[in-house]
This record gives C-alpha cells, structure tokens and sequence, in this order.
C-alpha cells in the first residue's frame, strides 16, 4: 500500500514538473521592419490644441461650457484637414461625433474611438494650470491629455497622415467619438444604433482600455502590452435600513448605523467567488509563461493552485483580485443630521464591479444572502452587465496585437478584462471584436495622474499613439 501512495505522489510531482517544463512562452505577433515617420510637431500641436479646450463633462448639465464643446469641433478641419478633405463627417445627438473614411470595400469596416470630454478638475492641486497644454522638459500637462485627448488626436493624426500620403485603406474606417463618455451619456450609443440602423458590418472596434506597463503581473519583468477583450459590469449597490428614530440618549440595543455597519464588515469579510474568465485565463496562459519558476509553476498549473491565486487576491485585493471576482467598495454612508438624534432611515452605497461569469441580478441575490438581515434592504441604483467577450483567435485580434508589437517591440502582447468601464460596451451587440487599448505606454505614476491631478504625458507618447494608429489602419 505505501509503495501505491509513493508511486501516486510521484505521478502527481511528475505532472506538476512536466506541465511547469513544457510552460514556455508562446510566439509573439510578426513584426515587420517598417520604420513609420509622420510629422510629430503637427501632432503635438494638435493635441495641444485640444487640451486648450475645456471639455469638462458633469452629471449635472448645467455645469457643463456648452461653447467649449463647440470650440473644440471647430477646430478639427484646421488641426485635420485632410480627413476633412476625404472623409463624411455628422454629428449624432449627445456630442456624438462620427467620421467615414471610405477604402476599397465596405465590407468589413473597422471603428476607432475615443471620447473628448474629460473629468473636472481641482485646480488648486495641480502644478501647473490643466487647461493650458504647457510643455517643460518633454512633457505636455493637462486634463485630458491621457484620458482620451491623446488617442482622439492619435487616431485624426493617423488618418490625416496616412491621407496625405495617398492611402486608401482596404475596407471603410469609422473614426467615432463621444462628448459625454465621462458621465455615461448617451452618444457611443447613438453610434451604435447608427451602425445597427444601417447594418454596418462592424469587424473591428478599439477603444480606450490596457496599455504597455511594467510590474503589473506577478514575476514577469518585461513590458505587456495589454489588450482588454472585456470589461466588467457595473452596480452601485444601496443598503438600506429603517428605524423609528429617537433620542440617542436611550438607544436600542442595535442603531441603523450599527447594523448597515455589521452588514459592511460581513460582504467585506465574505468576497465572492473567484470565476477564471476567458480573458484571465489567457492573461495567465500568456504572461505566465514569462513570469519566473515559482509562478510558473502555479501559473501552469492552475487545476491545481488555483486556491493561491485566490488566496493572494482575497488578502491581498488590488489588480489581481480585481481580475478574479466581482468586487466590492463601500463609499457612501448616510445617518443622521443631527449628532444626538438616531436615524429613522441609514443608507449606504457600494460601488461593484461585476465578473463576467456573475450579473446584476446575481450579484444582488449574493448581497442579501450574505448580509442575511430583513432588516437591510439591498437594491441597485443604477447598473450595468459585463460586456460581451471578444474573440482572440481571428484576423481582427491579429491587426491590433501585431500593430502593438511593432509599435513597442520587445513588449509580450496579451488579452487581458477591462476592471473600468468605456464606451466600447455598447458595441457588444453588434461585434465580438471589440478591442480596449490606449495606445500609450504608461508609468505606475503616469497612470495615478488619470481622473486626479497633474495628468501629463510624455511628447515621445502621445506621437508612439499616432505610429501605433498608422500601423493599425495600415491593417484595415
């Protein structure tokens, strides 16, 4: 009998070496010699331009600089000429802006996104002024400068480039852009309904979403190039309770504060479960085989140690276990207005995230199960389900993966889920090829600067998001 478990345990170590031996990486996208020049100071001027603009989107509409809006879309013939040279142009209802740049065939016509709206700023925290597109020592500062000024100008960029040049792509190329993505407006999904409306036969849509990053996957050292083939949903969650209220001098044994509090400390100390979705799982398959020996070997072995992978995410939370499951952050809590008085209603709000393997629906039911009091009603304020899953073994994932590899060569291409959400969503319903990239590559500070203050970019990035455009629709 002992030699039958030695003989099964030295299987199983078999197994594990083996798989964590053969667990090499894969071949990359082709990358072809062509050096790509364009004129890098019309571009930077370009972009400059635009961040002059003050572009700032806010729920509440009457905030909003309706002439700034209009600034900005007056100056695109002057910064683009030639795509207004060549190209149809329309605007659709909420600041929806949509190009058609025809080529050779209209069947199967590609989409390049962008928004041009930009979050508000505290300009008390900033350096220097936002709105101004200074450049100091290689650098532009300014609100929208990453978040998406840069690939709107690096698409118009492309396209005015590649025109000027006499380019005709193979098939049709919609450049389509949103005034009102920031605020989850409505004007991608004019967009959307405008191709739909029209059977356009959307084969390829990129969009905001990963970059080319460094140190964001366990033992890998080497720049990844990251390609969102998803995103997840969203749900803010509110949690409600009621009392009779009451001076706080003589309390009941449980406040509604007290008990929303219990209810927090439960979803919090219960995380839901850990679903490997098809974009993780590639993720893993793809940058795992270049991370080092010890996580290779998990990596390569997720049957197995899948438990560690979720362990480090439930201790650890972050990126990692923001990838696994759907998540949850508490924000909001509502009591009293009065520090003596007990509250006859408390509420509380968690911002979710939503796995793709889970749903508004479900992810409500989990909540109630797991706050397991009748006493804290849980409902959805405003949602919204994950996106569908865009396919990776097809000629449009091709075209954009080979576009990133030769854009930053020496970067490890893969698909990776999308934690925030864009406007490529929408899209959902009419393509599985929806591909989430900025065509930057972006520091961990670079990146904290995104929604927050001293949002700048480096002049050597923002022209890399025009190559990598040119390539891109080199491709189309």
């Amino acid at each position: 009998m002992g030699y039958v478990i030695l003989g099964l345990i030295a299987g199983f170590l078999a197994v594990i070496v083996f798989r964590t031996v053969t667990f090499t990486p894969k071949a990359q996208p082709p990358v072809s010699g062509r050096e790509v020049e364009f004129n890098k100071d019309a571009a930077i001027s370009a972009l400059a331009e635009l961040i002059k603009c003050k572009t700032v989107s806010y729920n509440d509409k009457a905030l909003e600089d309706d002439k700034e809006f209009e600034k900005l879309i007056g100056l695109l013939p002057e910064l683009y000429p030639e795509v207004f040279w060549t190209c149809s142009f329309q605007q659709l209802p909420d600041r929806a802006l949509l190009f058609k740049w025809p080529g050779k065939s209209s069947a199967a016509p590609s989409v390049m996104m962008a928004h041009y709206d930009v979050v508000p700023v505290d300009e008390a925290g900033w350096e220097k002024p936002p709105f101004d597109a200074i450049i100091e020592d290689g650098v532009m500062w300014g609100r929208g400068t990453l978040d998406t000024k840069v690939t709107f100008n690096g698409v118009l960029s492309a396209a005015n480039h590649l025109i000027k040049q006499g380019f005709v792509p193979e098939n049709d190329i919609y450049f389509a852009f949103s005034g009102s993505e920031e605020v989850n407006g409505k004007g991608a999904v004019n967009i959307v309904d405008y191709f739909a409306d029209n059977n356009i036969p959307v084969a390829l849509v990129v969009d905001e979403g990963g970059a080319v990053v460094e140190n964001v996957f366990p033992g890998v050292k080497q720049p990844c190039g990251l390609i969102g083939i998803a995103e997840k949903g969203m749900m803010n969650a509110q949690f409600k309770t009621n009392s009779n209220g009451g001076h706080a001098s003589s309390p009941k044994p449980h406040t509604p504060v007290g008990i929303l509090s219990a209810a927090c400390k439960r979803v919090e100390d219960h995380p839901f479960k850990m679903h490997l979705t098809k974009p993780v799982a590639e993720m893993f398959d793809t940058l795992g085989r270049h991370s080092t020996l010890l996580y290779r070997m998990i990596f390569a072995n997720l049957w197995c140690f899948g438990w560690v992978i979720d362990l480090l995410g439930k201790t650890g939370g972050g990126e990692m276990n923001a990838l696994l499951r759907t998540t949850v952050a508490f924000t909001q809590m509502e009591g009293s207005s009065a520090r003596n008085v007990i509250p006859t209603e408390a509420k509380m709000v968690a911002n979710m995230r939503l796995n793709p393997m889970d749903s508004v629906e479900s992810a409500l039911e989990y909540l109630r199960k797991t706050v397991g009091n009748n006493a804290v009603e849980v409902t959805a304020l405003e949602s919204f389900e994950p996106s569908r899953i865009s396919e990776t073994n097809c000629p449009a994932w091709d075209s954009v993966a080979s576009a990133v590899a030769e854009t930053w060569r020496g970067c490890i291409v893969s698909p990776y889920l999308m934690v925030q959400c864009s406007d490529s969503r929408h899209y959902g319903r009419i393509s599985d090829h929806v591909y989430r990239f900025s065509a930057m590559d972006l520091t961990a500070q670079e990146r904290s600067t995104i929604h927050g203050n001293n949002e700048r970019i480096r002049l050597e990035t923002a022209c890399k998001a025009v190559e990598f455009y040119i390539r891109l629709m080199g491709k189309c």
